[in-house]
């Protein structure tokens, strides 16, 4: 039984049989569980844990796991009607406010038998799950591992995100780095400490949820500007920033999501140049930069890379490639801008946890990291592969999907009155899990479209049988 599929079912298996132990009687021991479950220590550790937590079992060192004493839950009916003139007032007024049902179709777990073709995170298979073990066991170990970190993050992990982002010899240092919760806490304190509530922003249309999400609650206002196959199109950029005043653009130049377009070098060097003209900032989400498949061909440097004039914001997370909980990512900015960043995650949350930094510092130093990158690099290949077959074969009359060489994304334009929505209901039915593409846009989308992901499905095998339950689901 692999450990990590067997907890959830172990958990229930178990809570189930020792309702019947009476209170205070000793449970199984770990080794008679193992046993009988054929499961490892580490398995049952974990399932002890959950039941412990959920005041089921109690646990003495030294003694064993006994029944806890049953206690009966009171349900106690609350009356919350005064919240409807409470947070209407503050709707009334316009007040910011978040919205997250476009990130939450995309975090959300489906069901076991429902095959996952909009997760945003990869399959756990995928993810250096023994690295991270390792690493995290190497960082408990320091001396100074539960002291406070620098509130600007741990200066060896900021000298390797601005050598990972400047390059050897770039010009970005330790200096401009901040260690971020994760690439949305980076993407939240950018738009914040850049832009004053209500001014507008420059986003991708289509574009991330997330940064729609983060601008709203804000209290900015995003404004679209398209994309097309070579990225941001820069000839409509202008007429944005003109139209606008917005001093604020958000973009992902390399694998953008959802279509995983890379900006072409001409439009790389106009987004800058406008972006000077207009005093405006940009905020690049380099979301995808370690997500290059196998066959991808060298990859642009990141704007901030030849930027010396502090122009661009760059946010590099390694959540995606490492794990959804290492919650580490950089932000890097230069001058006042910097000043502003730091200031905006201190009165936020102070700093990112030391044992996390210090652990995703072990990660990154041992060669355990280059050996699962390439790994990655090499399944995302196949995964791409796979899915553009198997589109091919069971959804032959939609137009062919751009299926970047970096990235788990496939972007489809549906047939004009698809209502994907229905479209992605139907699919849920027939078990497979899409995203519909409306939450993508700042405006009204120009047409129906569905983004799906190879990444998060278990195997390629199951990624196919996921496109052909879309397929089946399509007459519904």
């Amino acid at each position: 039984m692999n450990d990590g599929s067997s907890v959830a079912d172990l958990v229930e298996t178990l809570r189930r049989e020792w309702e019947r132990y009476p209170t205070g009687e000793k449970l199984p021991s770990s080794r008679a569980l193992m046993e009988r479950h054929r499961v490892s220590p580490v398995t049952v550790s974990r399932v002890i844990s959950a039941l412990v937590a959920e005041g089921l079992v109690v646990s003495r060192p030294g003694a064993g796991v006994f029944r806890a004493e049953r206690r009966v839950p009171r349900a106690i009916a609350g009356d919350v009607s005064w919240q409807e003139v409470t947070l209407g007032a503050h709707d009334a007024q316009a007040a910011p406010r978040a919205e997250a049902s476009g990130l939450l179709a995309t975090l959300t777990v489906p069901p076991a038998d429902v095959v996952d073709l909009g997760g945003g995170y990869p399959h756990p298979s995928l993810l250096p799950e023994r690295a991270l073990a390792d690493a995290l066991a190497r960082a408990a170990r320091r001396p100074d591992a539960w002291g406070r970190p620098p509130v600007e993050g741990l200066t060896e992990l900021r000298s390797w995100f601005a050598r990972e982002i400047g390059g050897p010899d770039g010009s970005v240092t330790a200096a401009d780095v901040l260690i971020t919760a994760g690439g949305q806490a980076a993407l939240t304190a950018a738009l914040r400490a850049l832009a004053p509530a209500g001014a507008p922003v420059l986003v991708e249309s289509p574009t991330y949820p997330g940064v729609l999400g983060v601008a709203r609650a804000a209290g900015l206002r995003p404004f679209p500007v398209p994309v097309d196959g070579d990225g941001l199109r820069t000839d409509l950029l202008a007429d944005a920033f003109a139209v606008t005043g917005a001093r604020l653009l958000v973009c992902q130049p390399l694998f953008h999501n959802p279509t995983g377009a890379t900006l072409t070098p001409d439009r790389r060097a106009e987004v800058l140049r406008l972006a000077r003209a207009a005093g405006a900032f940009v905020v690049e989400d380099d979301y995808a930069r370690l997500l290059a498949h196998a066959d991808a061909p060298a990859l642009p440097r990141p704007l901030a890379a030849d930027d010396p004039d502090g122009v661009v914001v760059h946010v590099r997370s390694l959540t995606k490639a490492a794990s959804p909980s290492l919650r580490i990512a950089a932000v890097t900015a230069r001058g006042p801008a910097f000043e502003r960043l730091r200031a905006t995650q201190v009165v936020d949350s102070f700093f990112v946890p030391r044992p996390l930094q210090e652990a995703t510092l072990a990660l990154v130093s041992s060669p355990a990291w280059p050996r699962h990158l390439r790994a990655l690099a090499a399944a995302l290949q196949e995964r791409r592969v796979t899915l553009g077959a198997a589109l091919a074969r069971h959804l032959p009359d939609l137009p062919t999907a751009r299926l970047a060489p970096g990235g788990y994304l496939a972007w489809l334009r549906l047939p004009p009155g698809t209502n994907e929505s229905t479209l992605a209901a139907a699919a849920f039915r027939a078990g497979v899990e899409v995203t519909p593409g409306a939450p993508y846009f700042a405006a009204e989308p120009p047409a129906p479209h569905l983004r799906l992901t190879h990444a998060a499905a278990g195997t390629a095998t199951q990624l196919a049988e996921g496109v052909a339950r879309l397929a089946s689901a399509w007459p519904a």
